[in-house]
């Protein structure tokens, strides 16, 4: 179901999610591919950048915009510890990424499955979608960092 490349390229979409941890963010973590190179990367920093869209994939988004200089990426693919809530989901269909590899479910706030299916209606793109690659790894850090908030 998922390839060597996938499973690269969603170890490094965890990494990026271990940087925001490390800055007492909610370790989400994304990676944008084109041709097989990494081309951008982001981590959630909504609190350290007084942002609401500060989202691991809007960042990657804008980093892999400015490296091929083009506000469309077209036959990207794009890997997220988490799955995009809806704001992260409609940018990746105007950003034009071909394909996106989620690890976790989010049953608040996710729109791809979870609560919605954003990417089953009828927008002038479609993105391709799996989910589940090293769920329980995710699953488990974003459980624990919540954990900690609690006690």
């Amino acid at each position: 179901m998922f390839s060597e490349k996938d499973r690269a390229f969603m170890e490094a979409a965890i990494e990026m999610a271990k940087k925001a941890a490390m800055i007492d963010e909610v370790p989400v973590g994304a990676i944008i591919t084109l041709n097989d190179t990494i081309i951008g990367k982001g981590f959630n920093q909504v609190i350290s950048q007084n942002d609401v869209s500060a989202h691991a994939e809007i960042i990657a988004i804008k980093e892999a915009s400015k490296t091929i200089n083009n506000y469309r990426l077209t036959d990207a693919c794009i890997y997220v510890t988490l799955e995009p809530c809806h704001m992260c989901a409609k940018a990746l269909i105007d950003a034009r990424v071909s394909k996106l590899i989620y690890s976790a479910s989010e049953p608040k706030t996710g729109s791809i499955e979870s609560i919605d299916n954003m990417y089953e209606k009828t927008f002038n793109h479609k993105i391709e979608y799996k989910k589940g690659l090293f769920e329980e790894e995710t699953s488990n850090m974003l459980k624990d960092f919540f954990r900690l908030k609690r006690n």
